[in-house]
Formats: C-alpha cells, sequence, structure tokens
C-alpha cells in the first residue's frame, strides 16, 4: 500500500543547501525562508550525510540523533507552517556481491536517522541521490516504524545505471510494491537519459512520479524552468529543487508547472511484475515454476541455465536463512522471474528482507495464510 500522503499539482519542494551539512545555521535559515517566500510547497532539512556510517567517515564525533535533531529544527523554525522533510542519503554500505554489509546493517543505520527525523518533527521522508537497491529497500523499510510518506529518487550514470548496475523501472517496481509515496529521479532536467528512463517507466508507475531538478551558474532560471516541460508531459508530478537552485528558480519553475500541468496520469498502469536490480519481468496472467531449484554454490548457474522454452519462472526452495541469503547474492544473472517456496515463516521472511527486487511467493506453502499474506505484502512481493 502506498503511504498517504497528498500531491496536488504542481507540487514543488526544494532542498537548501544542495541537502548537506551547512556552513552556517544563520545563512541556511534565511535561504530557506527566502524559498518559502518564492512558493514551495515542502522544504527539506540538510540532513543528506547525517547517518551514522556517513558521520562515521566523514564527521566522526557527531551523534545521529543530536544532528538530525538540530537539523531539522533549525528547517522547522526557518519555514513556519510550510511542510518539511528529512533527507536520507546513502550510507555507502553495499550488500554482497558490491560489498560485504549486512542488509541488516544497512536498516539499523537509517532506522535510527528515521526516528531521530521523526521525533524531531518532520512531516515526511525523502531519499536522494539513491544508487543502490539494498538501501532504497532498507531505508524504506526503516521508515514504517515512522509511518511517514517517504519520496525517493535514484542518482544514475550516463548510461542510466545506478552505481550498483540497476535500472529505474526495476527500481520502480520494487519500491512501489514496498509502498513508497513517490519515486522517480535526481539531476538535470536537460539529461535526455533520465527523461527516457521517466517515459519508459511512466505506464508502469502506480505511485506518483516525482524529479529533483539540478542546475548550474551557466543557465537562467527560465532555462531551468523550461526543461520541466518534456518531464511534465512524461508524467512528473512532483518537482524538487535540487543542487545550485535558488528562489530564482523555483519561482520560474512554479510559473511553468502551472501553465504545462497536469500530467496525464495512466489510470491502469501496468506493474504486474517481478524484478530484481537491473531487470523488471512483466508476468502474464499463467505462470510456469521450474522444478525446485536447490539452493547450492550452483545456484547462479541454475538460474542462468534454465530452459525459458519450457518455464516462464525459476522456483528456488528456501530451507533456511543461510539459502536466503545465497538466493539473494546469487539472483543478479537471472534471465527469469524468481519466485521461491518456504515452510518456514523466519526463512520466507529472510528470503524477501534479503533479495533486492520483487519476488513471488508460492502459495501452495505449509504456511498458513494469515501468516503468508501480510508477510508477502510487507515487501511488496507477489503471492501466486
Amino acid at each position: 500500500m502506498i503511504m498517504d500522503f497528498s500531491f496536488p499539482f504542481p507540487f514543488l519542494f526544494a532542498c537548501p543547501a544542495n541537502g548537506r551539512l551547512p556552513d552556517s545555521f544563520s545563512g541556511f535559515s534565511q535561504l530557506t525562508a527566502d524559498f518559502v517566500k518564492a512558493g514551495i510547497d515542502a522544504v527539506c532539512a540538510p540532513t543528506l550525510t547525517a547517518n551514522r556510517a556517513w558521520l562515521a567517515a566523514s564527521a566522526p564525533g557527531n551523534d545521529p540523533e543530536t544532528l538530525n535533531a538540530k537539523l531539522m529544527g533549525a528547517v522547522r523554525k526557518a519555514a513556519g507552517n510550510c511542510p518539511a522533510g528529512g533527507l536520507l542519503g546513502p550510507t555507502g554500505m553495499f550488500v554482497p556481491p558490491f560489498g560485504e554489509d549486512d542488509f541488516n546493517a544497512i536498516y539499523s543505520v537509517y532506522r535510527e536517522q528515521v526516528l531521530a527525523l521523526k521525533k524531531a518533527g518532520a512531516d515526511f521522508l525523502l531519499l536522494d541521490r539513491q544508487n543502490s537497491l539494498a538501501d532504497m529497500r532498507a531505508a524504506l523499510l526503516a521508515a514504517r516504524n515512522t509511518g511517514l510518506p517517504v519520496l525517493i529518487c535514484l542518482s544514475v550514470d550516463g548510461s542510466g545505471h545506478t552505481l550498483t548496475g540497476g535500472d529505474f523501472l526495476p527500481a520502480l517496481i520494487t519500491l512501489q510494491a514496498m509502498g513508497a509515496s513517490a519515486i522517480g529521479l535526481s539531476g538535470d532536467p536537460e539529461n535526455g537519459i533520465l527523461l527516457e528512463n521517466i517515459r519508459a517507466a511512466s505506464a508502469h508507475a502506480s505511485a506518483p512520479l516525482v524529479f529533483l531538478a539540478d542546475t548550474d551558474s551557466q543557465k537562467t532560471s527560465g532555462q531551468f524552468a523550461e526543461a520541466a516541460k518534456p518531464l511534465i508531459q512524461a508524467g512528473v508530478r512532483l518537482f524538487g529543487a535540487g543542487r545550485n537552485t535558488d528562489p530564482e528558480d523555483i519561482r520560474a519553475l512554479k510559473n511553468v508547472l502551472k501553465k504545462n500541468g497536469p500530467p496525464k496520469i495512466r489510470k491502469e498502469p501496468d506493474c504486474y511484475a517481478a524484478a530484481i536490480e537491473r531487470e523488471a519481468f512483466f508476468l502474464g496472467s499463467d505462470l510456469v515454476f521450474s522444478q525446485p531449484i536447490e539452493c547450492t554454490s550452483a545456484l547462479e548457474d541454475d538460474l542462468i541455465d534454465l530452459d525459458d522454452e519450457q518455464v516462464n519462472t525459476a522456483l528456488v526452495k528456501i530451507s533456511s536463512i543461510d539459502d536466503a541469503v545465497l538466493l539473494a547474492e546469487s539472483s543478479s544473472m537471472t534471465k527469469l522471474p524468481v519466485a521461491v517456496c518456504a515452510e518456514n515463516p523466519s526463512v520466507l521472511e529472510a528470503a524477501l528482507r534479503y533479495f533486492q527486487g520483487r519476488l513471488i511467493v508460492d502459495s501452495r506453502s505449509a504456511i498458513e495464510p494469515e501468516v503468508l499474506e501480510p508477510l508477502t505484502a510487507k515487501y511488496g512481493a507477489i503471492l501466486y
């Protein structure tokens, strides 16, 4: 279920100081007040790098709860009655095969920060510059402890991929099924790769699309705002003023949005799909499972070698927590959507938790429906 948040068009938010820790609180407070006067609908606290993992590496000695409370408090005071949210940036931690970090450790980093932001009065959360599906899923799960709406903006390179090789469409499929309130991209609004990604995803978006737009000193406010037109036509409903933007950019963008929206939204988006980080698998009405595949050291090869002319879904048997971990580490090259069968609720939850994508769950499990159904829904999986 999508976390409830009202997004009237145009909905425009801003991230003063580029979302990072400000050098001067007085200067930041004035900038925030200027953005509010320019007509934004919401503002974000500069907490992008205020998680424990980032602080330990770049600003040791700062307590995350204290720092997030201070930054959120400063924004709330400067913003007045304008809604204020907390920014969540990447942790710099990576699960296998991209690193050696544990998913639960990433979850704990985000849980600490989101609870601090909630306590300090945040109205919503914005995941920004995100480059790993593991980070985004961990943050979204952690945010459920707050009940706050969650907006997510991915960062991709010149080829349209995240740092861990992921694509926007499978991230959209995965995160909207988990309850994200809005999903999109951050970067230069004139970047054709970003526009192509938005266009390709719009027919599959059940959550509103968002774009956090950056600018530079070479662009006028008018040029910055005009770049939003194709994004509106592609289906973007929410816009953010990102790096290097100022109140004049806000005024120009708000004017363009009023004259060119709202975008046409597909009433019945095609989002019946499974996913891994790099690919979405759109499903038909009939899934043909493979014979159950055991979790062994050959699992990756077994998934690659499946005959996709005989079956259209890889069914993997999960008998232990170790099996769940192995599946998460071995499924990145699968040619088919992945389904799991498990007889133990804790083992099934581990598989759903660690898998970076959207799984299918075999409903023929011995797990009672009153346990199986909410567990599947918690992680946005498909019960078939």
